[in-house]
Order: structure tokens, then C-alpha cells, then sequence
């Protein structure tokens, strides 16, 4: 149940809460969403922004849907206010209302305060990341076509390393654990941990990994995308990284069988279509070459496997069928860094660990702009938090010149997950019609060849300006 006001800031009169029922969100026609404004460049950032996403709804739906936005604070202006940074009403204030925006806020020095995503991650178990990666022409880049780049990364955003279960060198409690490991988990074993090490744990879940590979495959379905791939260490960390792999395969073909073909069941498939009379141990020495110089027992077990999938799957799935499902797969997580510099178009949609998602995101947004450009959020079941995936610039605080793209599709993307796609789409197209334009803030104005600098101000009014001539439907 919402309350009248949060931190003393009261819930606009004309709105209503989004609901969530039956696993799906009901948003009314004047939703309340909540914003955080964010420090330093935020406040410009958001201001331009606003401007955006009011025009884009206006525009789009002609007056008939409308948002009423309430600021609930966070970082230095809450402290300012509020002596806290994250005070608990602004939490509430998300939860109640469930979908919500934010700029960049700053991490105070010293810590003593969790950050806002960590806290809205532990509160509302906002499980997966999800970063959209995607050119817009015109943007300077390091690679010779990153218009080839289109992608969505679905990060696990609980478990892996950020579970923050960790011991320092030479203490006491590092010490007991390593004597543990060593004279009991490893005793008589070749392996040791150094007596001097730091000790982190890497706890990974098939309830974690399912959540997050399921969301991955649904918008892929929803949003007509042909690939979905796992991303893995699994050849070293086999029972972790190597897991995911396993009960992400798990997942996909249990839940989504009707939908989906794995990689190496899609080669057994067209193995047999191209051969209708092929053997099962003819078709197993195709997909496993070297086969015949494996164990019995591993040519018995691959055996199996094909004579199962063909007899599970073959009706619904061959004679070309499988052609049209959505292709799950999975790539080493170190190969799939080079491939996306090389063969970017050969990948849709990612479903990742926490680390290994981390550092794709960022190096896949590099390829296209950077993270001034680059969207985010963090969704869970029935809530999502939209927001800037770049820090605070607080050189640059106030002075109207900052990049507010990465705040604008953040709330393309909140826009899109509501439900309101005109409007979501509105805001991509009059930001690419901006860029190729070249009105661009400083940051793409010296990188491009007869651009135009202009404010933020004056980008967010390019971009209404743009949005004018273009069609939509309700």
C-alpha cells in the first residue's frame, strides 16, 4: 500500500500505481513512477531527459497517457536534506510503485552506506541486469563496423563474486578457513591453498542461473530474437561457471522445448535431414569428430544422445523445423570477447554469470559509443529499476554540456518494459535522427568530422524537435 508522501515529497494526486498480478504488470493510463535525479551531471541529465520522455508520451499517445513523476531522493541531495543517503522512504517508495528511474549518484568516500542498485537488488531480488547494446549511425568507433553490434546482455545480479562472501590475508578467520580447506576439503589431495591468501567464495545456483536464463529466452521470444547464448568459464570452474552452461540447457529445453533448439541438438537434426536412412553411430561420428578414438562408455553415452534427441525432438523439430526456433548455444566466456569484435552479428541475445556479464557489457558498449550511450536496469519479478550505467562527472555538474543519452534509452527501455513501445521507440529514433544530424554533446562533437556541439538542453530539444515529424500509432 503507497503512502501520501515520501521523504516529505507527496505522491502526485492525478497518478496511480502500477499493479503486478498473475505475472504480468497492469499500468494504468497515468502511472506514478519515481525518480531519482542523480549528483553531479544528473541533475542536468535529468532535466533534458524529462523533457524527452514527456514529449515522447505526449507525442505518442496524443495526450491520452501520461506520466506523473515523483522524486524520491538518493546520494548527496538526500544527504543534504535528509542527513542519509539512502533513506529508507525512497526504497519504499520504488517498491510501492515498482517500476522507476535514476541518474548517476556518487559513492560517498569512506563507505558506510550501501549503494542504491545493491540495496534494490537485496530488497526486491532485482535479479537480472539487462544492458542493451546497439549503433547508432553516425558514433565514432574503435571498429571497423559496429553496426553489426545489436545485442541484449542478461546478467545474473545476485550470485558469482558480488556475493561479496570474502576473507582477507592473515587473519584470524582466513586462517581457520584455509586450515579447513586444506586439512579437510583437500586432505590428501595434490591441491593447497597458500597459507597467506585472501580467500573469496563463488556461490552459483541453479535457482539463480534458471530465473536469469528464462528471462533471457522470453525476450528473445517477445522480441523475435533467433539466438540466445551462454556465456561460461566452465572449462576451468566446472561446478560453477560450468553449471550455468549445464542448468541453462537445463532450463531452455524443460520450459521452452516448443521454442528453442540447442546448438548440438540442431546438428544431429540437420545431420538427419540432409540423410533420412543415417545411422545413429553415423550421425554421432558427425557431430564428434575423433569419436571413434573415445571410450566405449563415452561413444555409448554419445550414442544415446543422439538416438534420444531424434526420437524426443525429430517429429516437432526436424525436416527443417528447427530452423525456425530460437537457437540456444553457449561460448568460453574468453572467446566470446574475441568474437564480438569479430563476428558481432552472430550474437543476440547473452545470458551471463555476474563477472563475466560485467566486463561484456562495457566492452561491447565501447564498440558503439561508450557508456554515455549505453542503457541498463535491473528487473526482477514485478519490479524494474531503469538507469544510467556512467558515474557522476562532477567537473562537469551543472554546466549543461554532459551526454544525457544513456539516461534517455534507460527510459526507452522502462517505456518498452510498461508496455508503451511508441513511446520507447519515439526516443530511439529521435536520438539516432540527432546524432546523424551531428547536434552532439562535446563528448561526440570531437570525435566527429563537421558536428555541431550543443548543450544537453539543446540535444533533449533536437530530439523533441525531431520526434515531431514522425508517425505513430496508438
Amino acid at each position: 500500500m503507497s503512502k501520501s508522501a515520501y521523504n516529505g515529497i507527496a505522491v502526485p494526486a492525478e497518478g496511480k500505481a502500477i499493479e503486478f498480478s498473475g505475472g504480468k504488470f497492469h499500468v494504468p493510463d497515468k502511472p506514478i513512477l519515481p525518480f531519482i535525479e542523480g549528483d553531479g551531471t544528473g541533475r542536468d541529465i535529468w532535466k533534458a531527459s524529462r523533457r524527452v520522455f514527456d514529449a515522447a508520451v505526449e507525442k505518442a499517445y496524443g495526450g491520452k497517457r501520461q506520466v506523473a513523476w515523483l522524486e524520491v531522493l538518493a546520494g548527496e541531495k538526500a544527504f543534504n536534506s535528509l542527513k542519509e543517503w539512502l533513506p529508507q522512504e525512497t526504497v519504499d517508495a520504488i517498491r510501492d510503485f515498482r517500476v522507476a528511474i535514476k541518474g548517476p549518484l556518487t559513492t560517498p568516500v569512506g563507505g558506510g552506506i550501501r549503494s542504491l542498485n545493491v540495496a534494490l537488488r537485496q530488497i526486491m531480488d532485482l535479479y537480472a541486469c539487462v544492458r542493451p547494446v546497439r549503433y547508432f549511425a553516425g558514433v565514432p568507433s574503435p571498429v571497423r563496423h559496429p553496426e553489426r553490434m545489436n545485442v541484449v546482455i542478461f546478467r545474473e545480479n545476485t550470485e558469482d563474486v558480488y556475493a561479496g562472501i570474502e576473507w582477507k590475508s592473515g587473519t584470524p578467520e582466513v586462517k581457520k578457513l584455509i586450515d579447513f580447506l586444506n586439512n579437510e576439503m583437500l586432505k590428501g589431495g595434490k591441491k593447497r591453498i597458500r597459507e597467506d591468501s585472501g580467500v573469496g567464495i563463488k556461490p552459483m545456483s541453479p535457482t539463480g542461473t534458471k530465473r536469469l536464463v528464462r528471462r533471457a529466452i522470453q525476450h528473445a521470444i517477445e522480441h523475435k530474437r533467433r539466438i540466445v547464448t551462454l556465456v561460461h568459464k566452465g572449462n576451468i570452474q566446472k561446478f560453477t561457471e560450468g553449471a550455468f552452461r549445464d542448468w541453462g540447457y537445463e532450463l531452455a529445453t524443460q520450459e521452452f522445448r516448443n521454442e528453442i533448439v540447442t546448438e548440438r541438438e540442431s546438428w544431429i537434426l540437420d545431420n538427419k535431414d540432409r540423410d533420412a536412412n543415417l545411422s545413429v553411430e553415423q550421425n554421432a561420428a558427425m557431430i564428434e569428430p575423433g569419436l571413434e578414438r573415445g571410450t566405449e562408455d563415452f561413444r555409448k553415452q554419445l550414442y544415446a544422445e543422439v538416438k534420444q534427441t531424434l526420437d524426443a525432438i525429430y517429429p516437432s523439430h526436424g525436416r527443417g523445423q528447427w530452423k525456425d526456433k530460437i537457437l540456444v548455444n553457449d561460448r568460453i566466456a574468453d572467446s566470446v570477447f574475441q568474437q564480438v569484435l569479430l563476428r558481432a552479428d552472430e550474437y543476440q541475445v547473452f545470458a551471463t554469470p555476474n563477472l563475466n556479464g560485467d566486463y561484456l557489457s562495457d566492452a561491447c558498449a565501447a564498440q558503439v559509443g561508450g557508456l554515455g550511450i549505453a542503457p541498463g536496469a535491473n528487473i526482477g519479478d514485478g519490479f524494474g529499476v531503469f538507469e544510467a550505467t556512467h558515474g557522476t562527472a562532477p567537473k562537469y555538474a551543472d554546466k549543461d554540456v554532459i551526454n544525457p543519452s544513456s539516461v534517455m534509452l534507460s527510459g526507452a527501455m522502462m517505456f518498452d518494459f510498461i508496455g508503451w513501445g511508441e513511446a520507447a521507440k519515439l526516443i530511439e529514433e529521435g536520438i539516432a535522427r540527432a546524432i546523424q544530424q551531428k547536434r552532439v554533446t562535446y563528448d561526440l562533437e570531437r570525435l566527429m568530422d563537421g558536428a555541431t556541439k550543443v548543450k544537453t538542453s539543446e540535444f533533449a530539444a533536437a530530439i523533441v524537435e525531431n520526434m515531431q515529424g514522425a508517425r505513430t500509432s496508438d
